[in-house]
């Protein structure tokens, strides 16, 4: 095992698949030199005919992706705010996500869209700071990936970038300079398999992404406090382990889910959805989300911090259930 950084997880993962396989290619917005440090250095190994920058066309290279993908390329396309793509969503949604269907299986599309600097934390603002999974959740055709740790982010890269389907790969800002240990060796995470981070008997915490490690804190906080918390990191929304969540529902029977992403309609309402629907009998209490207010992420960071979720929302909505 060596300790590596998320965004080095990422850079592991692009050039070991692109060393393996040549029809791996990577392109996107100042991938030669980029803004989060993911994909430097890459154009010295792999030139510029496989490390492509575009011009700002999300929409154009977004489709070129697609035609590549459609084709027999494998296309890593990197957005540099998961925003972005909302120029892109004819792209991504009537053409990514219904080609291989509308072919009747006859084309598959192997293609990766990396959405680079997700989230909220860093005073990026409104137009910069948005979680983005739960609208591609509701799109049938997309494979919805969204790694906490260095070795999930790698694991789970090299699984999506070998993936005949269009996968939707989430990667939150403030995750990019945490460490974790990654092993050596080549490894890959399928998809579908979600993680129990701390086991625990008292009351089950789901969360995703950057707020995995919030929930681990806040776990270790109750501990002291005499609760046993059970963190469980989905890792891929889509497709969803439910067997591992329901698990650990119908042996807690208590629930709080930890989404950054905002409370209406949200990744978090789908797993409370999920639950309710399925193992309604095992819960003792009722379920708490813990979610960033329905509102655009403010630029000033004390009203930035008000509105996100935070150890303290986390700690109280667990006394509550318990």
């Amino acid at each position: 095992m060596v300790m590596m950084n998320f965004d080095e997880a990422i850079r592991a993962a692009i050039t070991e698949e692109m060393e393996r396989d040549d029809k791996v290619f990577l392109m996107g917005e100042d991938v030669h030199i980029p803004f989060f440090n993911c994909t430097r250095g890459l154009v010295d190994i792999f030139g510029e005919k496989r490390i492509r920058s575009t011009p700002i066309t999300e929409s154009g290279f977004i489709g070129a992706a697609l035609g590549a993908a459609a084709t027999g390329l494998r296309p890593i396309a990197e957005l540099m705010f998961a925003d972005f793509s909302f120029v892109c969503m004819d792209q991504i949604v009537n053409q990514v996500a219904k080609f291989r269907y509308m072919t009747g299986g006859k084309l598959k599309i192997p293609l990766v869209i990396r959405f680079a600097g997700m989230g909220a934390g860093d005073q990026y603002a409104a137009q910069h700071s948005q979680c983005v999974e739960a609208l591609f959740m509701h799109i049938p055709g997309l494979k919805i990936v969204a790694p906490s740790t260095p070795y999930d982010a790698k694991g789970l890269l090299k699984t999506a970038i070998r993936d005949d389907n269009p996968v939707m790969f989430f990667e939150h800002k403030k995750l990019y300079f945490t460490q974790g240990e990654v092993p050596e060796e080549e490894y890959t995470i399928p998809l579908g398999k979600a993680d129990i981070k701390r086991e625990g008997s008292d009351v089950t915490i789901i969360a995703t992404m950057n707020m995995v490690p919030l929930a681990l804190k806040a776990a270790d906080t109750l501990q002291e406090g005499g609760v046993s918390a059970e963190v469980i990191d989905p890792r891929t929304l889509v497709p969803l382990d439910k067997k591992t969540i329901l698990d650990s529902v119908t042996k807690t029977g208590k629930v709080v889910i930890v989404d950054e992403g905002v409370k209406t309609c949200g990744v978090a309402a789908e797993l409370m959805a999920i639950i309710v629907e399925e193992a309604f009998g095992s819960l003792k209490a009722p379920i708490k989300r813990v979610t960033t207010f329905d509102i655009p992420i403010p630029f000033s960071k004390p009203l930035e911090e008000f509105v996100l979720p935070n150890q303290a929302r986390v700690i109280e909505a667990v006394n509550e259930v318990i």
